[in-house]
């Protein structure tokens, strides 16, 4: 296992500059230039072109990428065009607040869709699995968006229990919702697969208890897929931070890479895409570790 995790983390150094080149250059296709955002258009040219080159923007392009690269290496990403701040201060503060609500949406996911999909395995058809199917195909069916603005609508200004900007309550609801739904049909449909294995017939065969049938020997069975699910749901978690944060004007890293986009502010853009880039993969790292934790037949060491 040790083994296997240190191949995989080696194997991040070009995946990750893969996505930083990529990143780069998309960001430089679009048009504009963002000293016009920032710099009043009445300056003189000589000025302007001194912004540009303490910027770095009067580079060609694959210059700026390499000139990126080798400071980003040493953890350097460069300066904030707004603020004048190093752009790994400026992440470090909002990312507390992107966890914040990340990891208790992650938790209680978890906690919900797992006792919820194997009760409508367990009871098939019966009025609490129709429930919830229907609510988890009307969750798959409403964009983020709309939810979070609806769930405002709701509970800040018709009920007026919640605050619609500042709280966590409505923000870490939206990002549950949006994720539960999924998560929820994934754990049922591997449950009533493994029910229909030949070794729980045996196991019943047998007279053992259905709690331990159920629990026992069908769930970690049935956790394997969703293992996988929940590491590979952690790009949408990102991407849903950026929607909900916007919405709820919450003060994390989503947000702040929303604001970024539209100033053109290239530092802090690259700086938010690599760590989210980061941790999605270290996400992905942990799923496979707990896949093979889940089901003792996987082994990630090479067999000569």
């Amino acid at each position: 296992m040790r083994r296997y995790i240190l191949r995989r983390l080696l194997q991040l150094i070009p995946l990750l500059i893969g996505i930083s080149l990529i990143s780069f250059l998309v960001m430089h296709l679009a048009p504009g230039d963002p000293t016009a955002l920032f710099i009043d258009p009445n300056v003189k040219p000589e000025e302007l072109a001194r912004v540009r080159t303490n910027w770095g923007l009067d580079q060609p392009i694959y210059v700026q990428y390499f000139l990126w690269l080798k400071n980003a290496l040493l953890l350097d990403f460069g300066r904030s065009y707004t603020t004048g701040q190093p752009v790994i201060n400026e992440i470090a503060e909002r990312l507390p607040m992107t966890l914040l609500l990340m990891i208790p949406s992650y938790l209680l996911t978890l906690l919900i869709c797992i006792p919820v999909g194997v009760i409508s395995a367990v009871r098939k058809n019966g009025w609490f699995d129709n429930l919830f199917t229907f609510l988890s195909f009307a969750g798959m069916a409403i964009p983020t968006f709309w939810l979070g603005l609806m769930l405002m609508l709701l509970f800040s200004v018709q009920l007026r229990w919640l605050p619609a900007v500042g709280g966590i309550i409505l923000p870490l609801m939206t990002m549950t919702i949006g994720s539960l739904a999924g998560l929820t049909r994934y754990q049922r449909a591997a449950m009533l697969e493994v029910l229909n294995q030949d070794f729980i017939r045996t196991a019943r065969a047998k007279g053992l208890p259905e709690r331990v049938v159920i629990f026992k020997h069908a769930l970690r069975n049935a956790l394997i897929p969703i293992v996988t699910i929940l590491g590979l749901s952690l790009p949408d978690l990102f991407g849903g931070a950026f929607v909900i944060e916007t919405i709820f004007a919450w003060p994390g890293m989503g947000r702040l890479g929303v604001q970024c986009i539209f100033q053109r502010n290239y530092p802090v853009i690259m700086g938010v895409v690599m760590l989210s880039a980061l941790l999605i993969v270290l996400g992905n790292l942990l799923a496979d570790i707990g896949y093979a934790l889940v089901d003792p037949r996987i082994r990630y060491e090479r067999r000569d």
